[in-house]
């Protein structure tokens, strides 16, 4: 039996984002595991599923590593699973790694989908070095932590002529935004892109020097944040 890794746009429709093989597969599923079951039958109801007749189980991050397991059962009775992240591509950035991690444990096969990732989207459109990069999460959320790790990111940066990727919880944007003009060299240059796949979504990238004229004001818009320090 197979668990399938779904991604969920955050803007585009299911028929937008996924391919038609995927949208056949999706509507074939009746057992799925997701962060939020509300959300996620509101997605498989836009991708052409009938949400009544599924299954759904939750995974979030307030689940007990323990509890986890268990969400594999159907793949056990026989029945292909389906995970879903709340946005963006299960198990990256995503409490859907466990569910990954047990299912290779106990010998299942793992699928996942063609769709979009807000990381590699924004890396495409940032004009930053797509050579080397690394992903490297949330940063931490105490701002002096949070300063410290932005030095690390941007001296291994510099470094290695490789783009820092990470991502912070919406409502810490705008500080994350201070942090890094405080703390970045000003010929360091950061890309902001925000509201991918959305009608919104936006993609700037400048030097710190020049965000410093003009600071941008995210808000709690989901927001993916790279950074390249000049390479000496």
């Amino acid at each position: 039996m197979i668990l399938y890794a779904i991604p969920t746009p955050l803007g585009a429709t299911p028929a937008e984002s996924l391919p038609a093989s995927a949208l056949e597969r999706i509507r074939e599923l009746k057992d799925f595991v997701a962060e939020n079951p509300k959300t996620a039958r509101g997605f498989l109801s836009a991708a052409g599923a009938k949400p009544r007749d599924l299954s759904i189980s939750e995974l979030s991050e307030h689940t007990a590593p323990a509890d986890v397991p268990a969400l594999l059962q159907p793949l056990r009775d026989g029945r292909p699973l389906g995970l879903l992240s709340e946005a963006g591509c299960p198990a990256i950035a995503d409490p859907g790694a466990q569910l990954v991690e047990a299912a290779h444990r106990e010998g299942f096969r793992v699928v996942p989908f063609v769709g979009p990732s807000s990381i590699t989207l924004a890396l495409m459109a940032s004009g930053l070095e797509g050579q080397r990069f690394a992903f490297c999460g949330y940063l931490p959320r105490d701002a002096s932590e949070r300063t410290k790790r932005i030095r690390e990111l941007e001296a291994r940066s510099r470094k290695e002529a490789e783009t820092e990727i990470f991502i912070e919880t919406p409502y810490r944007n705008d500080a994350m935004v201070s942090s890094l003009l405080e703390t970045c060299a000003s010929s360091t240059r950061l890309c902001v892109a925000a509201d991918l796949t959305m009608a919104s979504e936006s993609v700037t990238t400048k030097a710190i020097a020049d965000w410093r004229r003009s600071p941008p004001s995210i808000g709690k818009r989901p927001a993916v944040f790279l950074l390249l320090a000049h390479h000496r």
